[in-house]
């Protein structure tokens, strides 16, 4: 299985750290950071996913526990009407997020902030968090990366005017976090709290018809 490349420096170090206790003798010590090496590869492993998927299907963006799905939590969602899907991810899931629905990105924006533990509502407001907005045929699809108390770090590999496919790998984020999904009003959740989805294979909700069909 491979990992996502966020993870090498992390297991590189690790590794490098093991082999010099053990050339200088402490073997036993060495054992300690092998521990760390073996962790890091979990954390940071990248399964292949693979889903059939309807043109309207929103699929999940992250491995996790369904926290929120229904209407928007008062005063953390973006301007304008939604639908919000929360997932909340423990260190033990994949971290390695996916692009819910086909589109192009239409813009990216980074918020510094807080490490709150990433299940507190006010979480969504005042963490660190990327917000990835997706034009779909004239909808908008908000995909929110909340980093939460073990998070220091948001990976995200998509721009603006990135034709995005859904179920595409876009980013990671690293040691614990959430992931809040804003959907527009017409949209009919298949997932309720307390469910547990796996990134790029479960089908969460299902979009109303888009404004204007999308260009090829």
């Amino acid at each position: 299985m491979r990992i996502d490349p966020a993870g090498y420096p992390f297991v590189g170090v690790a590794a490098l750290v093991a082999l010099g206790l053990a050339l200088f003798g402490h073997r036993l010590w060495a054992m300690v950071p092998l521990v760390f090496v073996a962790f890091f590869l979990f954390f940071f492993r990248d399964p292949d996913r693979a889903a059939i998927l309807g043109a309207d299907d929103v699929v999940s963006p992250a491995d996790g526990k369904v926290m929120v799905a229904g209407d928007p939590e008062p005063g953390v969602a973006p301007p304008g009407v939604w639908r919000q899907i929360s997932i909340f991810l423990s260190p033990l899931d994949v971290h390695v997020n996916r692009i819910p629905v086909t589109g192009e990105v239409s813009k990216v924006e980074y918020q510094p902030g807080r490490f709150l533990p990433a299940y507190r509502h006010e979480a969504a407001r005042d963490n660190e968090r990327n917000e990835v907005w997706i034009d779909r045929g004239g909808q908008l699809v908000v995909t929110r990366q909340v980093v939460g108390i073990l998070a220091r770090r948001i990976v995200c590999r998509v721009g603006p005017g990135a034709r995005v496919l859904a179920g595409q790998r876009f980013g990671v984020m690293k040691f614990g976090s959430r992931v809040d999904l804003y959907l527009p009003p017409g949209t009919t959740l298949r997932v309720t709290p307390g469910d547990r989805v796996r990134g790029g294979e479960t089908v969460l909700a299902v979009l109303p018809p888009a404004p204007h069909k999308e260009r090829d």
